[in-house]
This record gives C-alpha cells, sequence and structure tokens, in this order.
C-alpha cells in the first residue's frame, strides 16, 4: 500500500473512532493521564500493522489493538492481574451503529447468496439440520437419505459456505475448492 493511500485510509478510517476508542481506554485504564500515551500507541499500532496488510473493517481492529495494548501494558507494569485484563470486554460489542448495521445486512446477504449456490440437496440438508434444528436422524429419515450422507452433505456445505464468506471478505479459502464446485456446482 502506499504512504498516501495509507494516510487517507487513515484519515477516512481510523481517526474518526478516536470519541470510542477514548472512551474503551478510559472505561479500562485506570491511570487517565496516560490516555493520551495510550490513545496515540494504539494508532501507531495499527498505522504499522495496515501498512503491511490493511484490515477489512477498521473499527474491530482498532478496538482490538486498543485491547491487546491494554493487557501487554498490564503485564509490563504489573498493575492489575492479568485475569482481569484478560477479561476486558470486548470493546465496541454492544454499540450497534448504522456501520454495523449495514455491515451485518451485508454479510447476511452474502450468506444467502452462498446458500442459494449450493446444490439443492446439500442446500435442504443444511437448512434443515442448521437452520430448523432438526437431528441427523430427523434429516435423513425426512429426506429418505442415510445418516451419513446428511454428515458428509453437511461439512461438504458448511465448508462451502465458510469459504464463500471468506472469499467475500477478501480472504483465502479455508480448504481447497470442492469437487462439485469446481466442476460448476453440479454433485
Amino acid at each position: 500500500m502506499m504512504i498516501k493511500d495509507l494516510d487517507d485510509w487513515f484519515v477516512a478510517e481510523v481517526l474518526p473512532l478516536e470519541g470510542m476508542l477514548t472512551q474503551y481506554l478510559r472505561r479500562n485504564w485506570r491511570n487517565h493521564s496516560e490516555l493520551a500515551d495510550l490513545r496515540q500507541e494504539v494508532y501507531v499500532r495499527v498505522y504499522e500493522a495496515a501498512g503491511r496488510a490493511r484490515p477489512l473493517r477498521a473499527a474491530p481492529f482498532v478496538m482490538a489493538t486498543a485491547r491487546h495494548l491494554l493487557i501487554d501494558r498490564a503485564r509490563r507494569q504489573q498493575l492489575v492481574e492479568i485475569d482481569s485484563v484478560a477479561d476486558l470486554p470486548e470493546p465496541g460489542m454492544d454499540e450497534l451503529t448504522p456501520e454495523r448495521h449495514a455491515a451485518g445486512r451485508a454479510e447476511l446477504e452474502q450468506l444467502w447468496q452462498a446458500l442459494a449456490a449450493l446444490p439443492p440437496r446439500c442446500r435442504e440438508v443444511v437448512r434443515l439440520r442448521k437452520m430448523e434444528g432438526l437431528s441427523q436422524r430427523e434429516v435423513a429419515a425426512k429426506m429418505g437419505i442415510k445418516e451419513d450422507t446428511v454428515e458428509k452433505q453437511i461439512a461438504k456445505g458448511m465448508r462451502a459456505l465458510v469459504d464463500a464468506m471468506l472469499l467475500a471478505d477478501g480472504a483465502t479459502r479455508a480448504s481447497p475448492p470442492p469437487r462439485w464446485l469446481r466442476q460448476g456446482g453440479k454433485t
């Protein structure tokens, strides 16, 4: 990533999170006189990491970086027990911002598209087992197939769904593409 692109990304995506970051640091660090230094160190870590590989979503990355920084600082200074720092709440999880809502809807749409791309029998097995909550035996009986077929179809379907979601986020596959997908979606 070029420095100009990195700077633009940082200004557009990271700096607007300053209020949320400061609030998180204030809630989770005793010495409030260190907040500006902590925030600056988070910014440095985020900027350097983004220079290597820019994260897909800035807010979770910034907040996770802040959490890790607090854990590192607590270990170094031995101000609090590590157990209490490890129990820090996940940052931003209670806040349903419009951005998080939109991202969630986009992920749900990606999941529905990936589900629709599954072969019909595989899609039905996944739907009955994972969405309807039927047991493996109940799915087998309802569809007139063997239980081991249900198990194989679930594994195949879930692997394909995970891969589709990873690819949608720009990551690499969790596993090689299944043969049916390499053959154009035919079982």
